[in-house]
């Protein structure tokens, strides 16, 4: 998780939170909160840990009676509603609220708490402890008039979330999930299609010709739909499946012609950009896809690659189109990078078409 999230969680923010549920509850102790949460450990602690680290705090100081300190915490949730910050809510039900006699209070509780917030990971134990009554649930809240609940009821079963607790038994049968998702195909809010995208998007790492499949039969009849598919269906884009391409309309590259493929600088300081420019021309109108692939050298020698896309064009009959494209090798939280010959590879429509190597050399490296 990027470490500057974590940051979050600071004494100004905690002291704030220890001050709204005093207010709500006037024997929490408040002090003793902070000096509990932020002890010895606290620096060294990621994200998740942090937001652990809270609520298991929160637990010491608060009513034993799990009803009562629902009761004070809603009222301070009410409070936090900027999103991520108030996770340690539903961090507390994942925590405190998985006993069969707290079930009705604990799915109240995250169906509220997700609306200030996210309940996206709270919710994964209640799915493998409790499958079929948790995805039960799940799909109610698929029905729910609150974008948020109806977002929950998708990114809370993703097979593959970022983050979240493993879905093993989801990504080698993802069968239950496929309910939910056809009942949001065509939810009139973005925050849920993206949810849903995402969703396909994890199943089709593992389940490519069953996304295949429902691509096949949704898209074309719903423009929310169609939305969801294309963007669930990235990863098979990237990776070149002819029949997702030729679902969008991208078909065989062999009519398109690529010019001049040009990098500059051969030699390319780490921290720094290399530039890389060419033409396109059809001689018949066509859809194109324009793509193209980094092989980064690893640590070890090895090369990986990674695929970025350009643009998505349409060129008329004996149109010629001109791109110029950057690339950055700024350091990057997420990637390293190592000196040594890296390649770049033009990929039209799926298909890889002209490639160049080049240089990347030791240099003053920025951080992004």
């Amino acid at each position: 998780m990027p470490d500057l999230l974590k940051n979050v969680y600071n004494y100004n923010s905690l002291q704030k939170l220890a001050h709204t549920i005093q207010s709500a509850y006037p024997p929490f102790q408040a002090d003793k909160f902070l000096q509990t949460t932020m002890d010895e450990t606290w620096d060294k602690l990621e994200l998740k840990a942090r937001v652990r680290k809270i609520s298991t705090s929160l637990a010491a100081y608060l009513p034993e009676d799990y009803s009562r300190a629902l009761a004070i915490l809603d009222k301070a949730a009410a409070v936090f509603t900027n999103g991520f910050f108030g996770i340690f809510f539903p961090d507390f039900i994942e925590v405190f609220g998985q006993d069969e006699e707290n079930w009705d209070l604990s799915m109240s509780a995250l169906e509220r708490y997700t609306q200030y917030s996210t309940s996206e990971f709270a919710v994964r134990p209640f799915i493998i402890s409790h499958e079929e009554r948790m995805m039960a649930q799940m799909y109610a809240w698929s029905g729910h008039e609150n974008e948020h609940v109806r977002r929950l009821s998708s990114e809370g079963c993703r097979p593959l979330l970022p983050w979240g607790q493993a879905l093993v038994k989801y990504k080698k049968d993802p069968s239950p999930v496929l309910p939910i998702l056809e009942r949001l195909k065509a939810d009139p809010s973005l925050y849920v299609r993206k949810s849903v995208a995402n969703n396909l998007n994890d199943i089709s790492k593992t389940h490519p010709d069953l996304v295949i499949s429902l691509a096949k039969e949704w898209y074309g009849k719903n423009e929310y739909t169609d939305w969801i598919v294309k963007h669930g269906c990235r990863t098979l884009l990237k990776k070149g499946n002819r029949e997702i391409l030729a679902l969008f309309g991208y078909h065989d590259s062999a009519s398109i012609k690529v010019d001049g493929f040009t990098l500059e600088p051969a030699a390319v300081p780490m921290g720094e950009d290399i530039t890389f420019s060419f033409s396109i021309s059809t001689e018949e109108a066509a859809k194109v896809r324009l793509e193209y692939a980094v092989d980064y050298m690893k640590a070890n020698g090895k090369r990986s690659s990674k695929v970025f896309q350009i643009s998505e064009i349409t060129l008329g009959r004996n149109e010629k189109k001109s791109c110029t494209k950057k690339h950055s090798f700024a350091e990057m939280t997420t990637r390293k990078h190592y000196p040594g010959v890296h390649t770049i590879t033009l990929i039209v429509n799926g298909a890889k078409r002209e490639r160049q190597d080049f240089e990347l050399t030791a240099g003053p490296g920025r951080t992004r």
